[in-house]
């Protein structure tokens, strides 16, 4: 397979990175379902796909699908810290796919690995967090004309562009694949909910039975931490500031209660807000000696780390993604995976089976905005209900279970008004 252009940390781990990518396939039915639709039909081709994703196993089955539409993809890192080198090295060897990724890359080649998906010139966008869409806009509205629009996968990303659409800034149309019942319902949910703390057992060994957790943001991926904390054993706390997800953290019986009373009586705390500085300096500031933070939200500003390291003596990385900071009142705080998100950097992401769906959605999404050039507006769309559903149909399918379908009868009753009691 002739080399196609690409930066990534390691070639010779592309063996290895393969035989993982093999695995997670047999995981990812609907997906594989999928591509072999796309192969037969080729619904991308011709199209040039930017995509700027966590760069793991699942992604790269992803990728496969959308090559096999015909789609000329590049694919860049949508997080320093979650590539996997050897799944980056083994889409290049194995799958001839252009990528830009390595593990731990600073900020500098971040951003020089985005412009390169740029640099593509994509007919399509695909984004976990608006990054390559901000870039685009920002640096290259030349390049807009050629656009026919975009994907977006994160909670993050989508209050992002639904704000440029606000401000009249969003220059093409963008499928909010996060809205998208299939996706934040299960993948925000069950999948960051295992992932989180996989990431934080993973960096510390900790017990989670008997710990105070809290949980800041009680969205789906909130509710997801905080649900797998409570099902290992921790007592759970929520943050929140909207009155009505902390009346159902309350109702599904967790305690709630502000900040910087949660500050003073825990042990972990996990963000996962989307919004900048939730954990600032005085509250680490009044934490328990021992207390760890992390967050789980998309960039690495949830927690204030400046102000952790101006209020600190010093620091040393006590094991890998974690790293200890001694305060000058004395008492020690660990922070996990540099602010980053801690379940894929401190461990692999989502599982196949939750990450089946979320791609799915992805898959069909491009090749909605392909079949519907220049009739979609300049504005965030949510996923088309019949494409929700055919993934869930889907997967239930693959999961071997059946459910039931309306009588004619009871269609006709739910479609009228006439009968009543």
């Amino acid at each position: 397979m002739p080399e196609v252009p690409h930066d990534v940390k390691d070639m010779g781990l592309a063996a290895r990175g393969k035989l993982k990518i093999e695995l997670i396939e047999k995981r990812m039915p609907v997906l594989a379902s999928i591509r072999e639709r796309f192969e037969k039909e080729q619904p991308l081709a011709g199209k040039r796909l930017s995509a700027c994703l966590h760069v793991t196993t699942e992604t790269a089955n992803l990728v496969r699908c959308l090559k096999a539409g015909g789609a000329d993809v590049v694919l860049c890192a949508s997080n320093p810290l979650s590539t996997q080198d050897d799944t980056a090295a083994a889409l290049v060897a194995e799958y001839g796919i252009s990528v830009y990724a390595i593990k731990g890359e600073d900020n500098d080649t971040y951003y020089k690995h985005i412009k390169a998906a740029v640099a593509h010139h994509p007919h399509v966008t695909m984004d976990d967090g608006a990054d390559v869409i901000s870039v685009v806009h920002a640096e290259h509205p030349d390049q807009i004309g050629e656009i026919l629009g975009g994907t977006e996968e994160t909670t993050t990303g989508v209050i992002r562009l639904r704000a440029m659409e606000a401000d009249g800034a969003l220059q093409f149309p963008v499928v909010a694949v996060n809205e998208a019942d299939t996706k934040h319902l299960f993948d925000n949910r069950y999948g960051t909910g295992q992932s989180t703390l996989d990431g934080i057992i993973r960096a510390t060994n900790v017990l989670l039975a008997g710990m105070q957790v809290a949980v800041a943001g009680y969205g789906w991926c909130g509710r997801g931490v905080a649900m797998r904390a409570q099902g290992h054993g921790a007592r759970v706390t929520v943050i929140e500031v909207d009155p009505l997800r902390a009346l159902e953290a309350v109702m599904d019986g967790y305690d709630v209660m502000p900040i910087a009373e949660a500050a003073r009586k825990c042990d972990l705390f996990v963000t996962a807000t989307g919004d900048k500085h939730v954990i600032r300096g005085e509250h680490m500031e009044v934490m328990k000696d021992g207390a760890i933070i992390c967050n789980t939200g998309h960039f690495n500003v949830e927690i204030d780390i400046p102000a952790l390291e101006a209020m600190s003596t010093g620091r040393r990385t006590v094991r890998d993604f974690m790293e200890e900071f001694t305060l000058k009142n004395g008492r020690i705080i660990y922070l996990l995976a540099e602010g980053r998100l801690v379940n894929l950097s401190a461990a692999e992401g989502h599982p196949g089976q939750v990450m089946d769906m979320s791609f799915a959605n992805q898959a069909l999404a491009a090749e909605y905005i392909v079949k519907n050039a220049g009739q979609l507006e300049n504005k965030v769309y949510i996923v088309p209900k019949d494409i929700d559903e055919h993934i869930a149909a889907l997967k239930l399918e693959t999961m071997g279970i059946s459910i039931d379908k309306l009588t004619p009868e009871q269609e006709k009753y739910l479609a009228s008004w006439q009968e009543g009691t």
